[in-house]
């Protein structure tokens, strides 16, 4: 056993947020939580915080690495060290819509790294191919393509891990998504430009989340609600929203907050290679993306994911978004790990639970990284 005293700052707990507390580790997961200043390890915050790890469903890259480029386990484990800066304890290698063949090397490609014991990765994010042109982003639409079997038996095989699956529900049929849901694919709605009934017929037949709200889908109008109106009108479906300050202006998120309940919300990155790597630029199915200004962008200038890290969302939904920084905890941590299901192991500084946490500074800076009470950053 291990105890981790903190001091002179906030620990974000389910119980409330305490001004020190003593954390005991026994073989990686939390044995229990006291108001206490005595352990092992002492460590003043110095008015700064601790906050559960953070768990991202969305990264495309980091280290100067693309998952599409490098659907393997050291490109995994790069990418999942880049994050770890940041304050990411868990997260899902997103693959953005690529051929059969690479979209089974992902797969792959995950189940070995989490049998190899690779920090973080707990599953894989396949965004597309089965979406729609119409809302297609930088996705390559010369990759797209329909739900046949091989496909479906593709991505229903069991695997190691948690497999995420964006996808247009106008692309596929109702029998489609009940299959996938009932093997255990957790599918998200995106870059489509489904009507309303489309979207609130696809999420009653087992899609619970939307892949980063208002990007890539068809929105709010008074006659047309679209994807976006039948999201925020749902109270149980997760949505991820990516608080850059460019994929969306801060008042649709306030309110989307005030229409639904807070924790059904995900913060998520969808970050490209350029976080935690000086990348001026990069190459996506042979486009050349461009980093500049904490964009990334096509030369035609559409957004191609984002240079955000989680410890920039955090920091945004609390200095941008006015959340209390235990509702930014909740949608960086709690709010992803019970989205993907994973609510009785991570997600929160509790007995039992995974002991992730990460050390924010009192300017809510990324100051430390632990997974399983191991530092890794």
């Amino acid at each position: 056993m291990t105890v981790f005293a903190f001091t002179n700052g906030h620990i974000v707990t389910p119980g409330g947020i305490l001004e020190q507390a003593a954390i005991e580790v026994i073989d990686g997961r939390i044995a229990g939580i006291t108001p206490d200043a005595a352990g092992d390890t002492a460590i003043n915050l110095d008015g700064g915080w601790i906050v559960p790890g953070f768990i991202d469903t969305q990264v495309n890259g980091g280290a100067g690495v693309l998952f599409n480029d490098s659907p393997d386990v050291e490109g995994i484990a790069a990418i999942g060290r880049a994050h770890a800066r940041y304050g990411t304890t868990a997260f899902l290698p997103t693959l953005i819509s690529d051929t059969p063949e690479i979209v089974a090397r992902a797969l792959d490609a995950t189940d070995a790294a989490i049998e190899a014991g690779v920090p973080g990765v707990i599953g894989v994010h396949i965004e597309g191919p089965v979406i729609s042109v119409t809302r297609k982003g930088i996705h390559d639409a010369d990759k797209f393509r329909r739900l046949d079997a091989d496909f479906l038996a593709l991505l229903t095989r069991p695997r190691r891990g948690k497999v995420m699956l964006t996808l247009a529900p106008e692309m596929v049929s109702l029998e489609d998504i009940a299959t996938l849901h009932k093997a255990g694919v957790i599918l998200s709605i995106g870059h489509s430009d489904a009507d309303y009934d489309t979207a609130k017929a696809a999420i009653a037949a087992g899609m619970t989340g939307v892949t980063h709200l208002y990007n890539a889908m068809s929105p709010l109008l008074h006659r047309a609600p679209g994807v976006v109106g039948a999201s925020i009108e749902d109270q149980a479906i997760y949505c991820g929203l990516i608080l850059d300050g460019f994929h969306v202006h801060d008042a649709p998120v306030r309110i989307a907050m005030r229409a639904r309940p807070l924790d059904r919300f995900l913060l998520v990155t969808d970050a490209m290679p350029c976080v935690g790597a000086d990348v001026a630029e990069f190459d996506l199915h042979g486009r050349r993306i461009l980093v500049e200004g904490g964009r990334c962008l096509g030369e035609d200038g559409t957004l191609a994911g984002s240079s955000l890290d989680m410890a920039g969302a955090f920091r945004n939904a609390v200095n941008r978004i006015g959340l209390s920084h235990a509702d930014a905890a909740m949608m960086a941590a709690t709010s992803p790990a019970a989205f993907l299901g994973l609510g009785d192991e991570r997600g929160a500084l509790a007995p039992g639970l995974v002991a992730d946490w990460v050390q924010l500074t009192s300017d809510l800076m990324p100051a430390g990284t632990w997974i399983a009470g191991n530092r890794i950053a």
